[in-house]
């Protein structure tokens, strides 16, 4: 097999993407000023490229693997030449549509307006099926201070995305629409997934991915219980399937370990305790396999 090409998009998702991969066991260094970080897996080659084009890349067959975000797929057009691998659900946003709070926006409509976004193929799309006369006035970066509530506003609608929405009410804009939710996903070309062995080896990777992921949100309880506690400890017990009981030396009692979500814990720990769980022990999860 030839190696797999795989693209890492700059800024968050590159941080949040790394430490996966880090997670995984496959190490990468990249020198100051480069693109194509060197790793410790002989199958695979990474090059490092904006987010906005990662995609676009995969479409052409330039690449055979590449995080992205969704919206960046469906403003390049190119949902339907690349295959979606998985949601990794780092950096979940919406692509919002937002006006001055003074502003009414079923009157704005009505009149020609003019959108300031960097999104130019998802605002085309909003504009044509809202029917709005809109004009659409390209940013790159920040771009609140594009739209304002008087006459020298270079727009009066603001299409981006946004996570929690404490930039827009910091700048008096308020969300009149979402377009669309977002977050970091794993993609595929179509030509590498025609090849078996890459294919394979994709799957590999998504594997391992959801190993770490799932182990991200979960904990390992480790207690001990007498024999006349146990019964009681087990039915009140989560776990993901059967919880792992030993017998203690000596015929003592039992030793129980179950994984737990992480949520559970601040709940779950003075109820073992109270059904007579004792030398109770967490720690963390490096894969969880399914």
């Amino acid at each position: 097999m030839d190696k797999l090409r795989v693209l890492l998009a700059k800024g968050r998702i590159y941080e949040s993407v790394y430490e996966l991969l880090s997670d995984v066991g496959i190490s990468l260094k990249l020198a100051e000023r480069t693109y194509f970080p060197s790793t410790n897996q002989d199958d695979l080659t990474f090059q490092v490229v904006k987010p906005q084009i990662a995609s676009a890349l995969l479409a052409s067959n330039k690449a055979d693997v590449g995080f992205s975000g969704k919206d960046w797929v469906y403003e390049n057009g190119v949902q339907d030449e690349v295959e979606e691998i998985m949601d990794l659900g780092f950096d979940p946003v919406r692509i919002v549509a937002a006006i001055p709070n003074t502003v009414d926006f079923d009157a704005l409509i009505k009149k020609p307006v003019t959108i300031a976004t960097e999104y130019q193929t998802l605002s085309k799309k909003w504009v044509e099926d809202k029917k709005i006369d809109g004009k659409i006035f390209r940013t790159w970066g920040t771009s609140e201070g594009f739209v304002q509530d008087n006459d020298d506003s270079l727009a009066q609608i603001l299409i981006d995305n946004t996570s929690t929405g404490s930039s827009l009410r910091a700048n008096n804009l308020k969300i009149v629409d979402t377009l669309m939710t977002s977050s970091t996903r794993m993609y595929a070309s179509k030509e590498a997934l025609k090849d078996p062995a890459k294919k394979q080896k994709i799957m590999e990777l998504k594997m391992l991915f959801e190993s770490v992921l799932n182990a991200r949100g979960r904990v390992m309880l480790e207690m001990n219980v007498a024999k006349d506690k146990f019964d009681g400890l087990i039915k009140a017990l989560p776990s993901m399937k059967s919880p792992t009981v030993s017998p203690l030396f000596g015929d003592d009692g039992y030793a129980v370990k179950i994984a737990v979500k992480k949520s559970e814990v601040p709940t779950l720990l003075p109820k073992l305790q109270s059904l007579g769980a004792t030398d109770i022990l967490e720690y963390a999860l490096r894969k969880v396999v399914r």
